[in-house]
Order: C-alpha cells, then structure tokens, then sequence
C-alpha cells in the first residue's frame, strides 16, 4: 500500500515537473515572440491582415453669383476586379455572367479581360446606387475576394449646358480637361489619400477599422467652393437669345458677353454651338471650346470706338470739325470704300461716327499716326491677355508701329489687318463705359474653403485710366448717335437710353492670304443705360449664311433684345418716362406763342428743350434741319432760337446735359 502512494507522488511530481518545463518554454517563447522578435511578427501579421484603401473625398461646388449650383459631385464606385484571385476559366465565366446584367455590360467582354490577367481591372466608373447595392449582395452570397470598389468622384452638371463653355468638365481619376474646371483644378479637386484596413482571414474589412477610417473621412484641404460673377438667370436669357440668332441667321457660329462695367464682373457669356458636360464624349472640341476667350478675329467698325478716343484724346478732331468724304480713297496700295460704296460728302466728326464712315476713319488715323493708335489700342487692353481665370485665352495681333506702313494705319484705323478677342473689346468698351477706366475681367467672385471660409475674394481691380473724363463724355454722346440715328438703330430699347458700335468684318482666310469672298462677321458692342451704365452686351455672329450680314442689320437686334430682357431682370429703371415727355411737351407746346406757316421754302425752328438726342434727331430730321450735338442726355439749350424762320439744310447746336 505504501509502495504504491509512493508511485503515486512520483508520477505526480513528474507531471508537475512537466508542467513546469512547459509553462517555462511557453512564457520563453511569448517572451521571444512579444519581446525579443515583437516588431518582426508584427509587420508579418499586418502584412497579411492590412489591406490598403483609397479615399477620395468630393470634388468642390462651381456656383453662381446667387448660390445656384453650376457643378456638384458625389463620391461614386468604382468596380475592380483582381483577375489573379478569380481562379480556373469556370470561375471567370461564372463571375462575368452574375456581373453582366449587374452593370450592363456583356459577359464576353468582361471574361476577356479577366483572362489578360494582371492585379487590377476597372470594370466600371461611377457605378449608380442599385448597382452598388447589387454587387455588395452578390459578394455577401458568393464570397468574391476577387471583387472590390474604390471610391471616385462623379461630376454632375445639373443644369446641362447652361455655362457649359465657361465651366468646362472633368475626365478620369477627378481630372479638370476643359473651362473652369480646368483652370480651377487644383483649387477644387477632392483630395485622394490612402490608408491602410485590417481585415479577417477571408479579406472582409474589421468593423473597428471601418469605424477608425470613417472618423477620418474628407478632411482634406483642396475641395474648395468657387463661386462666379455669373448670373445664372441672366446667362439663360443670352443663350435663348442666342439660340433664335442661330436659327434666324444660320450662322457658323455666335458668341455674347454681358459685363458690369463697374466692376468688371462677367455676367454671362455664352456661344452657339455648345455642348452638355454631362456627355462631352459626344461632341467636337468646335463645341467645347469658350470661343470668347479663344478666338480672334478682325473687330471691323466696332474697334472705330478706340480710334473715336484716341482722335479725341489727342485734340486731332472735335465732335463737330468738318471733313469731305469722297466715298473712296486710295492709301499707299490699299483701296479704302465706305460699306455703302456712296460719298457722303462734306461731314462732321459726329456723322463720321454715326455712320461709320471708312474713309474719313482712315485719314483720321494718318492723322494720329500709327504710334499712336497702337498706343491707344495697348491702353485699351488689345495685344495681350485680359488675365481673366478662364483657360485658353488669346492675346491677339497689333502691328509693331516702327514698321506701320500708310495703308497699315488705314486699316487698322478701320478694323481691318488688326486680330482681338471677344473678351478683349468687351472690355474696352467696358472701359468706355466707366468713366475711362479700364478694369481687369473676372468671372470668379470668390473661393471658400471646404469648412466654409473665405479662401480668397476677388474685386473690382483697376489697370489704367485710358482716356480722360471730359473725352469719355463726349465719346459716350456720339456712340449714343450711333444707336439713336446711326447704323445702331435697331439695339435701341423702348424708354431706355443705349450707346454702342457696330461692326462688319471680311472673314480672313486662314489657308492664304487675303479675304474670304462673302465670308462676314457681324457685330455689336455696346452699353446701357448711357445716363449710368450698368451693362456692356458683345454679340458677334460668325459667317451668317441667311438675310443680311451687316452688323447693323444681325447683330444690333440682337444685342438689343438682350439689353431689353435684361433691364427688365435687373429692375433698372427707364432713363424717361415717355407719358411724362409727352405731357411736358404739351405744357411746352401751349405756353409757347402761335407760330406762323413757315415762307415758301423755309422752315419754322422748333423748341428742342427737353427732348432726347434722338427724339431730337427725328424731329429736325424730318424738317431736313441739321444738327450738332454737344454733351449727352436731354436738351437745355439750342443755338438758333425756337420759331425762328431758317433755310433748309441749316445746321443747329444743341446742348444736352444728363
């Protein structure tokens, strides 16, 4: 009995022992494994169990002036496939079959590229969300490892082309191709950032880690908000317009600038044809590109506004210096005609102006010299970049004055063998407008930061006083003749007092020298009200193919029924009240003492007090009585006394103040 409790204790003793030696050689081995080889396993284990993934956090907002969205992201999926974990050729069939009605495209194609093999195959960008719930459920069901989605940004331009030339759009991996979009790009694009996800042994993502990487998620410091000076409603107006152009005149093209010419600011700017951002694949660059920043072309009448300035500005005329113009010269080996090919005879500067008269323009700018002109048109803005923030601008083409020949003055003097762009005579005579001052473009009002502040903000920036504000006035009065009496006629706007130019030009063949015969762009520039002007519109129609193509006759209607819609959108009062005119015309007209019957071959000189330059242009234009105009706004003065009997032809002065 005691022999055997003796075995007993020994056999326990030894498993006691044996115990002991293990729980050493565990603690040891925990020891070297948490110890001695810790940081070595570790990379080992997240080796296996880390896997690596992509955020992209939302590309920012492009808004108008009021808030309106303009271009908006989400963060969308991206499906990939790991051809190297999909298996045996019965897997890869099965698999592209169950994805094919999934995301819509054909089991073939998707089985063919999984067999070229590789780590990675995107499948589909911006997968929608019933496909994305799809694919989740067939990986829960199935098991795929070998499927996985990214995030990606997916742009959504909800207005389709409203703007689409000045906001432009975004290609893959949330890259800015064109507009905007482009120029803005490293201002608005999302950020990317990697990190790593611990997951189990069959690759599934451990909630703890979700939850870490969510807490993290679109911190990023790009994804800024750009907000333009674009007004949304009145960028809507313009293309309508501008669409009834494209179908009226079946032109090449069209192209339309609306600035504020106190600030600067670009309220809309539109060209026909365009495009939708959201299917940009299916169009031409012809469509795509912002023609109002990237084209040039020869300005024609409308550039006769600078030289207008420039005569003025250095004293070389006055607004009723007289000229004869002969209908026709000839400046070195140039043949210099008036658009109507008749003489006009013996004018004043005003008339020169007011009926775009080539040849008294050409000998105006022999006058002013060739140095000069060009000096004037660098003041203005012409021969370089406006620096307005939309891509692709042009800087044009001026001559280099030392080697201006006679007949080189002549056409520039009228348009002509000088290259600008849109935004660069919207500008000019934006300058024309304020005062004389010359504001550098801009379309982006301000950049906020993804947490709301202000990044940056953009202002009203001067460049350069161009001409003094005695000139400006003056040069605001004739251009004012221009829409009232002149070529202008049909930009005028009921009740609305507007100024501006028109403009027809040869198109230049671009494969050789000279013209294109029949090609024409017209054109209008121009600004209202004149007593405050708070618009300048551009319209240029490009190689029109039905009616007329005079600018006069194309363009001016349709700069005016954009001034028209967008007084009205703007609550800008009349510049008169025409039932208070005519009431003060009556009150006139009965406190004035009876006139008699003009003599035989004469006439009566009316009262002109109070009436507009063009009210007043129509009056005596129909009683064959001539007219010089000092100062803009309505008559206070006239030189010949009202009922005084006068030849016909007679010219009279008449002073107008706002």
């Amino acid at each position: 009995m005691k022999s055997k409790q003796t075995k007993i204790l020994k056999n326990i003793n030894i498993l006691m022992l044996f115990l002991i030696f293990m729980f050493v050689v565990t603690i040891g081995r925990y020891f070297i494994l948490q110890v001695v080889q810790h940081d070595e396993m570790e990379e080992k284990i997240m080796n296996i169990a880390r896997d690596n993934v992509v955020r992209q956090s939302p590309r920012g907002k492009i808004l108008d002036r009021n808030g309106r969205e303009l271009a908006i992201s989400r963060i969308a999926k991206l499906l990939v496939i790991r051809p190297d974990k999909v298996g045996s050729e019965e897997d890869i069939q099965v698999l592209s079959a169950e994805l094919s009605p999934i995301i819509n495209i054909p089991a073939e194609t998707i089985a063919n590229r999984i067999r070229e093999g590789g780590a990675y195959y995107a499948v589909k960008h911006g997968l929608e969300s019933d496909e994305e719930a799809a694919i989740n459920q067939l990986k829960k069901d199935k098991g795929y490892e070998c499927l996985w989605m990214d995030d990606e940004v997916k742009r959504y331009y909800p207005n389709d082309m409203l703007a689409a030339n000045i906001i432009g759009f975004i290609g893959m991996e949330d890259k800015g191709l064109e507009g905007l979009e482009y120029s803005m790009d490293s201002i608005v694009k999302g950020d990317v950032q990697e990190d790593d996800v611990l997951t189990d042994m069959r690759g599934r993502t451990i909630f703890d880690s979700i939850f870490s990487l969510s807490q993290k998620r679109y911190k990023g410091d790009n994804c800024k908000t750009v907000t333009l000076t674009i007004d949304a409603t009145m960028q809507f107006i313009v293309e309508q317009v501008l669409d009834k152009a494209m179908v009226e005149n079946k032109p090449q093209n069209v192209t339309a600038i609306v600035m504020d010419p106190k600030t600067g600011e670009i309220l809309a700017m539109a060209a026909r044809p365009s495009y939708n951002p959201n299917k940009f694949a299916d169009y031409n660059m012809d469509a795509i590109k912002n023609r109002a920043v990237s084209d040039i072309y020869e300005p024609g009448s409308t550039f006769k506004s600078v030289v207008a300035g420039a005569a003025l500005e250095e004293g070389v005329v006055t607004p009723n210096q007289t000229f004869y113009d002969p209908g026709r010269i000839n400046v070195s080996d140039k043949h210099i005609q008036n658009w109507n090919g008749e003489s006009f005879g013996t004018v004043t500067f005003t008339d020169i102006v007011k009926n775009s008269i080539n040849t008294c323009f050409a000998m105006i700018g022999q006058i002013l010299t060739g140095e000069k002109l060009n000096e004037y048109a660098k003041k203005f803005g012409f021969g370089e970049p406006t620096g307005v923030e939309l891509p692709g601008e042009a800087s044009g083409m001026l001559f280099e004055s030392d080697k201006m020949l006679d007949s080189d003055i002549a056409t520039m003097s009228i348009g002509q063998s000088i290259a600008v762009t849109p935004i660069q005579l919207c500008t000019a005579m934006s300058a024309i407008a304020n005062d004389g001052v010359l504001l550098k473009p801009h379309i982006v009002k301000n950049i906020t930061n993804a947490d709301g502040s202000m990044y940056k903000e953009n202002g009203r920036e001067e460049v350069r006083r161009v001409l003094s504000s005695a000139t400006d006035k003056t040069l605001m009065g004739l251009l004012e003749q221009v829409v009232a009496t002149g070529g202008g006629q049909k930009a005028q706007v009921k009740g609305y007092r507007v100024a501006g130019k028109t403009g027809t030009a040869q198109k230049i063949n671009k494969d050789t020298a000279g013209y294109m015969e029949g090609r024409y762009i017209a054109s209008f520039c121009g600004f209202a009200p004149v007593e405050d002007p708070q618009l300048v519109v551009l319209v240029i129609i490009d190689d029109p193919t039905a009616g007329s193509f005079y600018g006069g006759q194309i363009a001016a209607p349709v700069a005016g029924e954009i001034f028209a819609q967008l007084l009205r959108y703007k609550h800008i009062e009349p510049s008169s009240d025409p039932f208070e005119d005519m009431d003060k015309k009556h009150k006139q007209q009965d406190s004035q003492p009876a006139v008699k019957t003009a003599p035989p071959g004469k006439q009566i000189m009316p009262d002109l007090s109070g009436l507009s330059i063009r009210e007043v242009s129509q009056k005596l234009g129909e009683l064959g009585i001539g007219m010089n105009i000092q100062g803009t706004g309505l008559s206070t003065g006239q030189s010949i006394p009202a009922n005084t009997v006068v030849e016909p032809g007679t010219s009279v002065t008449v002073y107008f103040k706002p």
